[in-house]
């Protein structure tokens, strides 16, 4: 007999046989569980699951408070969603952690210390969405990420606080554009850890222009150090543009960079740390990189049937690596949005010519 434990777990490894397209992981994990599955190179790691998510506020008696907060803050002004985002932070970070929950949360991340083979393994702790990186979806962006967190105690303390960023201003004032979206404000949230990837160069690319919406190019941004640089917009990152056929560079943009993101000792935490002065002034990316990166995200787009945005980096010794992978939302709703117009205007036509409106005949120019 199949307990609940195994059905809803507290932890979900995206290697797991069941974790693909699983919503225990949100949309961000999901997807790295389905390109795990598929063979692409995605550092290991594990979610914290939705259930967690839910377990914890239950015992915590703070599960009618989250609905009670989200209502509210629809009809609030700023002032008093700030308030209440505050309000129910201060209570997520006071309540006690359930004795089974902090215990299926550290003996994982020891285990992928021991898979990994690395004493302290540095981690990212983000949030993962059951709303998040679905096609068409508006949440992609606005939950938490934390890196190079190093211990149990640092993953169980990133864990609440992305918990608490469910409950962010710009979550729960965010108005949905669709209907699928209008029931995001209860959808929970998976909390995912997984292997910091020691990056030589990182950053985004997409199967499209993002420009134009030019479906024949990749376009590759990236810059020296953590991918942050160019996600949080801190960097301004070198621009690639390589035909999607010939996989011939066709433009390019290099940016001397004098900064760039990664783990500052002095401070213990991810931040601005100078770049070697003997590479600052050259392309992070080399030509067989930028081959292989393009190359991937022909790769991905062709296993996704659709137009893709994807992180990526490159360790120091050369690997490259996926980091996310989501559906390009921009050019594709617009694209969808346009098709739609057509068939309602082909449609319209029909209907016209059918009734003899504006259709015009010989001889005076009547119409019937």
């Amino acid at each position: 007999m199949t307990s609940t434990a195994s059905v809803h777990p507290f932890v979900l490894w995206i290697d797991d046989s069941t974790a693909v397209g699983n919503r225990l992981l949100g949309g961000k994990f999901a997807s790295l569980a389905e390109m795990t599955a598929n063979g692409f190179a995605v550092p290991p790691g594990f979610g914290i699951t939705t259930t967690a998510y839910r377990h914890f506020l239950d015992s915590a008696g703070l599960a009618q408070r989250a609905r009670q907060v989200r209502a509210e803050a629809r009809g609030a002004d700023l002032p008093r969603v700030q308030e209440l985002s505050a309000e129910f932070a201060a209570a997520i970070e006071a309540a006690p952690m359930p004795a089974d929950l902090e215990t299926a949360i550290r003996e994982s991340y020891a285990e992928l210390e021991r898979r990994t083979g690395s004493t302290g393994l540095p981690v990212a702790v983000r949030s993962s969405g059951e709303s998040e990186d679905l096609a068409g979806a508006s949440f992609a962006g606005q939950y938490d990420t934390f890196l190079w967190i190093r211990t149990g105690d640092g993953v169980l303390a990133h864990a609440r606080r992305c918990w608490a960023g469910m409950f962010g201003p710009a979550v729960l004032t965010y108005r949905p554009d669709t209907e699928r979206d209008a029931a995001a404000g209860d959808h929970a949230i998976c909390v995912g850890v997984q292997q910091m990837v020691q990056a030589r160069a990182a950053g985004v690319m997409f199967t499209l222009d993002p420009v134009t919406g030019d479906r024949s190019k990749v376009v590759i941004e990236g810059c020296w150090g953590l991918g942050e640089g160019v996600v949080s917009g801190g960097i301004t990152p070198s621009r690639y543009v390589v035909d999607k056929v010939t996989f011939e560079v066709v433009a390019q943009e290099v940016q001397r960079q004098e900064t760039q993101y990664g783990f500052d000792p002095d401070t213990g935490s991810v931040g601005l740390v100078p770049v070697d002065a003997e590479v600052s002034g050259s392309p992070c990316l080399e030509a067989a990189q930028i081959d292989t990166l393009a190359r991937l995200a022909k790769e991905i787009e062709r296993h996704r049937g659709a137009p893709q945005d994807i992180e990526w980096a490159v360790s120091q010794t050369g690997e490259v690596h996926v980091l996310q992978v989501r559906p390009e939302t921009v050019w594709s709703r617009r694209q969808a949005e346009q098709l739609v117009t057509e068939r309602k205007s082909a449609v319209g036509h029909v209907l016209a010519r059918f009734a003899g409106v504006g259709v015009t005949h010989g001889g005076g120019g009547r119409t019937s």
